[in-house]
This record gives C-alpha cells, sequence and structure tokens, in this order.
C-alpha cells in the first residue's frame, strides 16, 4: 500500500541541484539510518524488502543485491568505489523505506528512547540499560564491519548511534517522511558530515502531533 500523502510531498520537493560532497552526505545519512533500524528493531534485508513491496517502491528496491548495490553507494562503506550515484528516486524509496519500518518498530524505539531520556537525566551510563546495551552493541558492531577504520573512531560511535536512535523516533511519526527528507536536504545544503550532528543525546521534543511523545 502506498502512503499517497508522503509521496506527494517527496513530489512536491523536486530535486535540488546538489554537488558531490553533499550527495554523498544524503547517501552516507540514508545508510547510517538503516544501520541503525537493523540495530534496534533487529531486522535486515528481508524486512526491508518486504517494506519496498507494500510501500509501491519495488522498482527501486526490487531484491537483496539491489539494496546492497543501493547502500554501497555510501562513500564510507568498504568496498564502496564502483558504486554509481545513488539517484533522487532511489534515496526516496529509501526514505519511504525507513519511516514505514520506523513505524511499524514504534513502541520498541520509543522505549529504547524513554530509557536513554532517563539515563540521561539521572547522569548513568546508557548502554546499563538492555535495550540500550544491546542496540549500541549491534550497532557499534555492524558500523566497525561495514565502514572504513577511518570514518569516526568508538568514541564517536556511541553518540552518533543514540542521535540516530532519537532521530528514528521522530521518523516514524506522521511527519516521519517529511522530517527525514527535509533533515537529508539541509543536512547537504549545510555541508555538514553525516558524523558531525552525533555530539547530542539529549532527547528534543518536536511540536506535539500525537506521535513522538517519550515521556
Amino acid at each position: 500500500m502506498k502512503n499517497d500523502a508522503s509521496e506527494e510531498f517527496l513530489i512536491q520537493t523536486g530535486a535540488p541541484v546538489l554537488h558531490a560532497g553533499q550527495l554523498n552526505n544524503i547517501k552516507t545519512r540514508i545508510d547510517l539510518v538503516l544501520l541503525a533500524l537493523e540495530a534496534i528493531a533487529g531486522i535486515g534485508s528481508d524486512a526491508m524488502l518486504a517494506a519496498a513491496r507494500e510501500l509501491g517502491v519495488d522498482a527501486m528496491v526490487s531484491d537483496r543485491v539491489s539494496l546492497w548495490r543501493l547502500r554501497q553507494s555510501n562513500p564510507i562503506r568498504k568496498g564502496s568505489g564502483g558504486r554509481k550515484k545513488l539517484d533522487v528516486e532511489e534515496a526516496r524509496s529509501l526514505v519511504l523505506v525507513i519511516c514505514y519500518l520506523a513505524r511499524a518498530h514504534q513502541a520498541t524505539i520509543r522505549q529504547a528512547v524513554q530509557q536513554l531520556e532517563r539515563a540521561t537525566q539521572a547522569q548513568k551510563p546508557p548502554h546499563h540499560h538492555p535495550i540500550l546495551g544491546d542496540f549500541l552493541d549491534r550497532f557499534t558492531n555492524s558500523y566497525q564491519d561495514r565502514m572504513e577504520a577511518a570514518a569516526l573512531s568508538s568514541e564517536q560511535l556511541t553518540p552518533l548511534a543514540f542521535k540516530l536512535l532519537i532521530d528514528l523516533l521522530f521518523y516514524g511519526g506522521r511527519q516521519g517522511v517529511q522530517r527525514l527528507w527535509l533533515a537529508l536536504l539541509e543536512g547537504a545544503a549545510g555541508g555538514t558530515s553525516a558524523g558531525a550532528s552525533a555530539a547530542s543525546t539529549k532527547v528534543k521534543r518536536p511540536a506535539p502531533d500525537g506521535d513522538e511523545s517519550v515521556g
């Protein structure tokens, strides 16, 4: 089933003119969000392909090989040098898949963000809570296995993982597609690398729309 409102929004935004560095930021950001989604929800390529079929974007994400090739467009991935660029329609399809799966696993994501907020307020190490510790272990192991060694240090991975976890809470909301797509465009236009936004793990509450409350 297609999400008509989300697709209409993506159509209306059009295709911005971006230089190579900005496009690389978008490709990296999409892959990292998918990595965080895999880590918190315990899903893999089968769930992503099923979501693509449900959303009607399986022409862009048709099988495991095509999904792997799309994710290999991330320039910080090991062996990514030969992959063609990720085009706008492919990026839009992956945005729809991310938000669909973030909504499907919203209860787990919300629980994890709640625990992160409580640990932060209590000034306790977040990874001591099982759901956060398991998420961080899976994210860190996957990142170190798939990305170039020089991309981010081990110390930078923890804040990045928790920042992406908070983002997933918002991407699973009613305005999730708009939030993610605009975040990709704004991050690219601003020239900010995908890992540079990892400094803060504080939960930022948006204007309430009924979906992203974590309290």
